[in-house]
């Protein structure tokens, strides 16, 4: 009896996980600084990144589907629970019957679903408008799904301090998101960086799915495969554990 209430809860927070994805896929996926983070930033990066340089497109490729796939999957959460306590609907959805663990993880889902479908565009264009080639399709598919999951994670963590503006959030994300870009290999080879910066690479999850990436693609990866995934699923794991502690801690104080 008490295995059937457990998967009868387990399936109403899936459901409410589910409801909070729908929610947030009407009324937040095309508000304008959503855009404007998520998929203009990759691109200006990209064309600074670019232009006057002599680089082939079989390093470069690579490289755009991991940042857009790092800042379209990270720019739903830092904005949805902002815009929610601003309107006065956070209060609302966490006295609802689903946990809050259930609530963050459908903000996951929507960064998640986000980024996934977002890094598709780079994946097409790249195989349009240039000579790279995808050399294993699988690796690609999963390492994007385990980073869009990685990533959103990251999301949800920085959207935790109790503030009700998003501009607060998005200052702090991008102080995380930013410095951790720069040192994951994207822009410049991880042995070419300074030593302390090749320290620092294993610190960014970016790094760990830009191997994945770079590997389908046919380059070297920073970080061997077998490597990259297990990194990935520790860092979501710790994110959103963190997100959890910090959202219920902030929530027990009133904030």
């Amino acid at each position: 009896m008490s295995a059937q209430s457990d998967g009868n809860r387990l399936r109403r927070q899936l459901h409410g996980s589910l409801v909070i994805l729908k929610k947030n896929v009407l009324l937040y996926y095309l508000k304008p600084p959503v855009l404007i983070f998520g998929v203009l930033f990759p691109v200006f990066f990209f064309l600074a990144f670019k232009m006057g340089r002599n680089i082939s497109p079989a390093a470069v490729v690579p490289g755009m589907v991991a940042m857009a796939l790092w800042f379209t999957a990270s720019a739903i959460g830092p904005l949805v629970t902002p815009w929610e306590r601003s309107a006065k609907t956070w209060e609302r959805l966490i006295s609802t019957p689903i946990s809050l663990r259930a609530i963050l993880a459908g903000d996951v889902l929507s960064g998640f679903a986000f980024g996934s479908a977002v890094s598709i565009i780079p994946v097409i264009l790249g195989l349009l408008l240039t000579d790279a080639h995808i050399v294993n399709l699988p690796l690609l598919a999963f390492g994007i799904l385990a980073g869009a999951l990685t990533f959103a994670s990251l999301g949800v963590l920085l959207s935790s301090p109790p503030t009700a503006s998003p501009s607060n959030i998005m200052l702090l994300s991008n102080l995380v998101r930013l410095p951790l870009l720069f040192v994951s290999g994207i822009f410049v080879p991880i042995e070419q960086m300074p030593a302390w910066a090749g320290w620092v690479a294993p610190l960014s999850p970016l790094s760990y799915a830009g191997s994945l990436i770079r590997a389908a693609y046919g380059a070297v990866p920073y970080f061997p495969v077998w490597l990259c995934f297990p990194m990935l699923f520790l860092f979501t794991t710790v994110m959103f554990a963190a997100s959890c502690r910090f959202h219920r801690m902030y929530r027990a104080k009133g904030l």
